[in-house]
């Protein structure tokens, strides 16, 4: 059987997860008169929730007497890692574009990985049925951004499909508007090549992402590069190094005790495999990311998974305050400690290190949305802990001078935003590369700002823009310190004692600032209960009770109107919070607190923080 491996990459809700559902809808993976429920391909809960694809996902569709292994990878640029070690498993790859917004951030970001690598591309003008659709537009701008992206003759010359996902049609020509997806799984035929491999040698893979069964343990996925296996053959798990033929050094032999193919959704048990294959094995217990695979009498190791450097970090600290252990099932520092470094054996993007103190780890990553739904995840499955505010990873020049990451902003968002936008990225030191205005009442600008200039921002540009706005950030590069920036202009509002927040105390609070609690939350010292329209902190009560006397009763509290409180979410919390507050992280809620939980502490803080500046 002929076989095809292509990766399916865009930016961030472009359409390439309908996109595959369709193929796999059209192929026959699903009977005609079965009902599917929109994006099958989203199966982590996480994933359905917020409509964004997390984790990169194989599956396999049988066009003719070819079988065509398909790769969903994200579109967010925070999970570029998950882009980037899956392209060393493919031959070629559909670049969607949306066909009015056309080529963005991420967009460039994996066509570079992609064309870099060498890989054939078949670009996808999605989304034609949109009513402000301009895909000749999009044309050129994809062809300008291979051009910029240095793509060979033969990549620059690839095919150009017009297609709509949630339609499930395909055309080359957009006179005539497309009926089903076959124009589109020709062109993969035709276009992407079969894989280079030679099945009659000695048996080499490189194991591109992992699985885990509570039965089986390990799962190693991955292209055979060479040879062929079968299930109950020995191999050789060769350690991270430098590609080429290994020594005398030490590796770990094992059995294959279980081969599975791709097969539409479905993981299919094999007997044997061959090379060009993405296959799954089972029954190595320190399989990791970027390891090879070989024969044990032919031991050749493959070059490894390069993956950019994480740009974020936080501290995730065991959870010390007055509710702690009252929520979570977990919240020992071993256990937080093992679940962290589980983590690395799937998310390459991600570094954990420890500190001096052993209740506390630095947790890197790509972004606050890749840190977030690490977080996420852990406190569904009832990890407790507290997270420190996200701060960007310094590097050291060739000449020893300071540098800090760099973002690349795309924002599009109507006329009238345009000069509160201006107003508020200034003092972030952001830079303006350019500005384009289509003429149908949107500007979309580009930016180049500090890493630390964005934490923060996205909640502040959402209210500047009533929401309307549109906003997309990748990595840049490296620059020199950009210097100080403005923190948050306001102030909070902490509870100063132990207790169970009422209707009566928030009533007047809530003149003073914006709530974080309602009637019925507990609430302990040192816990962030609002913000205070002032600079500056307030110590409140929220938990002060009306005096009853025979002239005052609880009646006159019925007429009592709140405003609902503002709802702390991991993102918001994250963009939130200043140096000297924590999030507390719960299975069942997300607190804010100050680090110093008493009054006269902080204060003295405070106090030797500025006789420090002063001197």
């Amino acid at each position: 059987m002929q076989i095809r491996n292509i990766a399916i990459i865009a930016h961030v809700d472009h359409g390439k997860t309908t996109l595959v559902d369709q193929m796999l809808r059209q192929a026959g993976v699903f009977r005609a008169n079965e009902r599917l429920t929109e994006r099958v391909m989203d199966s982590n809960p996480l994933e359905r929730e917020r409509g964004i694809t997390i984790l990169s996902k194989n599956t396999a569709v049988r066009w003719d007497d070819t079988k065509i292994n398909i790769v969903d990878t994200p579109g967010h640029a925070d999970f570029g890692g998950e882009v980037e070690r899956i392209l060393r498993m493919v031959d070629g790859f559909l670049l969607l574009v949306d066909a009015a917004e056309g080529p963005m951030p991420q967009t460039r970001f994996v066509a570079s990985k992609a064309l870099a690598l060498g890989l054939k591309p078949i670009v996808l003008v999605n989304k034609i049925d949109r009513q402000d659709a301009e895909p000749l537009r999009v044309h050129d701008e994809v062809l300008q951004l291979f051009l910029d992206l240095e793509a060979t003759q033969e990549q620059f010359n690839c095919p150009f499909l017009y297609t709509s996902s949630r339609a499930g049609t395909a055309t080359a020509d957009l006179r005539t508007p497309g009926t089903d997806l076959k124009p589109l799984f020709q062109t993969i035929l035709d276009t992407i090549p079969p894989p280079v491999a030679d099945p009659a040698g000695p048996f080499q893979m490189l194991v591109s992402t992992l699985d885990y069964s509570s039965y089986l343990g390990r799962i190693a996925i991955g292209r055979i590069e060479r040879g062929r296996v079968r299930v109950g053959e020995t191999v050789a798990l060769l350690p991270l190094g430098a590609p080429g033929p290994v020594g005398d050094g030490p590796y770990e032999q094992a059995r294959v005790v279980k081969l599975f193919s791709f097969d539409g959704l479905e993981r299919v048990e094999v007997q044997e495999a061959s090379a060009g294959d993405i296959v799954a094995l089972a029954g190595m217990v320190g399989v990791e990311i970027g390891k090879t695979v070989t024969a044990p009498d032919y031991l050749e190791r493959l070059a490894g998974i390069a993956v950019e450097e994480p740009t974020i970090s936080v501290d995730v600290k065991v959870n010390d305050s007055p509710f702690a252990g009252r929520e979570g099932k977990f919240v020992t520092g071993r256990q937080v400690r093992e679940r962290l470094f589980r983590e690395l054996e799937k998310n390459v993007a991600l570094r954990v290190e420890e500190t001096d103190d052993p209740q506390t780890f630095t947790v890197s990553g790509r972004g606050e949305l890749h840190l977030g739904i690490l977080m996420e995840t852990m406190r569904r499955e009832g990890f407790e802990f507290q997270v420190s505010r996200p701060r960007i990873i310094p590097r050291e020049g060739p000449n020893g001078e300071r540098l800090e990451p760099y973002e690349e902003l795309m924002i599009d968002c109507p006329e009238g935003y345009l000069g509160v936008i201006m107003e508020k990225l200034g003092p972030r030191r952001a830079e303006l590369l350019d500005m384009k205005n289509p003429g149908v009442g949107t500007v979309r600008m580009r930016f180049k700002i500090p890493a630390r200039g964005l934490l923060g921002y996205r909640s502040e540009f959402l209210t500047d823009t009533r929401g309307t706005g549109v906003m997309h950030h990748r990595f840049f590069d490296y620059g020199p310190w950009a210097g100080p920036l403005q923190g948050r202009s306001r102030g909070v509002m902490v509870a100063d004692r132990e207790g169970v927040a009422v209707g009566f105390a928030l009533f007047n609070l809530q003149e003073r600032g914006t709530m974080f609690v309602k009637p019925g939350d507990a609430v302990y010292e040192g816990m962030v209960v609002g913000e205070n329209v002032r600079t500056g902190d307030m110590d409140v009560n929220p938990a002060k009770e009306k005096k009853l006397t025979n002239m005052r009763t609880t009646a006159s509290d019925e007429m009592i109107i709140l405003e609902p409180p503002r709802q702390v979410t991991l993102e918001l919390a994250l963009e939130y919070i200043e140096d000297d507050e924590l999030i507390e992280v719960t299975p069942s809620s997300i607190r804010l607190r100050k680090r110093a939980l008493g009054a006269t502490e902080r204060r003295k803080l405070a106090r030797n923080a500025r006789s420090a500046e002063e001197s």
